[in-house]
């Protein structure tokens, strides 16, 4: 999340401050890297008309530079706040990120734009050669979604069930790419674990053809399971934290696949620490905190973690290339 404070923060210090080197440094580890944009990036546009929403997110287009010194290479656009500033500053975001070679998902000029995947070819491997397919979607809020002439997000209420238009197109991207990625933004904000929809939305999307499933919206990392983050948790922000839940405390994940590209083997999660718009390592007594809870976390899904230099490790199946 990149607008308000963060925004204000960007006003006077170069978009680079707001990581530590050695954050940048273990996000570059990675062939690709793909968040969830909770923002709009664009000077222009008004706050969407809805008197009973609390925060409005946008960032000026020179936070496009954060995302470029972390190395990222997509972004899901599919959350409830997307259009905080409306449909121009939508499309505003999209140019953004396009001029700076970023790809976009989960938002579009209209439904079928949202709902379009993006295939990524990995750092590591030949120029054009396609990687990872991406999907972005979002359960809230309805009145985001993009229709056929309307600018706006994939949505999908998916306490109803995963619609047939997201199951067919994980299917169809899954013959042409070694892997797909499904990115939901999806559940209540503050929560320390999936709700039985968001389970069996995961669960929907991983028989589908989805290698790996990677949740956004309850600001708190959750546990995993076989090809399934539920939730990633905070990585930059200017929130207010939760004395129990601790949202300033989290994890950059990086998940390796086996040598073909095709299944996710490995999980490596890095302890982080959010401070006022800025996200550092984490120090010792918080990697201890955060290892407990996610330890905890991923118990609940049969999981064992074990450590190695300071990460958090999750064995899916066998031995793992690079992230």
């Amino acid at each position: 999340m990149l607008g308000r404070m963060v925004a204000a923060r960007l006003a006077e210090a170069p978009p680079e401050a707001l990581f530590s080197d050695e954050v940048v440094a273990v996000a570059r580890e990675a062939d690709l890297f793909v968040l969830n944009l909770e923002c709009a990036i664009s000077d222009r546009g008004e706050p969407w008309p809805d008197p009973l929403k609390p925060f409005f997110f946008r960032a000026p287009p020179v936070a496009v530079r954060a995302l470029t010194h972390l190395g990222v290479s997509c972004v899901n656009l599919a959350n409830n706040h997307a259009l905080d500033y409306g449909r121009t500053a939508l499309l505003d975001t999209l140019e953004h990120l396009a001029a700076a070679g970023i790809a976009a998902v989960g938002a579009g000029p209209d439904e079928a734009a949202a709902r379009a995947p993006a295939v990524l070819a990995g750092r590591g491997g030949p120029a054009g050669s396609p990687g990872l397919g991406v999907v972005g979607v979002t359960d809230h809020p309805a009145e985001y979604a993009a229709g056929p002439d309307r600018p706006g997000v994939a949505y999908a209420d998916l306490g109803e069930g995963v619609p047939r238009w997201l199951t067919d197109g994980v299917a169809s991207l899954r013959t042409r790419t070694p892997a797909v990625l499904v990115t939901p933004h999806w559940g209540p904000n503050m929560t320390t674990g999936p709700a039985r929809r968001i389970r069996a939305a995961a669960a929907a999307l991983r028989t589908a053809g989805a290698a790996l499933v990677a949740g956004t919206s309850a600001h708190v990392f959750h546990g995993v399971t076989d090809g399934v983050l539920y939730d990633l948790g905070d990585f930059v922000d200017d929130y207010a934290t939760d004395p129990r839940l601790r949202n300033d405390r989290g994890l950059l994940f990086l998940v390796a696949f086996d040598p073909a590209g095709r299944r996710p083997v490995r999980l490596e999660a890095v302890p982080i620490a959010l401070d006022f718009c800025f996200t550092r390592l984490a120090d010792r007594a918080e990697r201890a905190w955060i290892a407990r809870r996610f330890r905890r976390a991923c118990a609940a899904f049969g999981h064992e973690v074990t450590e190695e230099r300071g990460r958090l490790v999750v064995c899916w199946d066998g031995e793992a290339t690079r992230p």
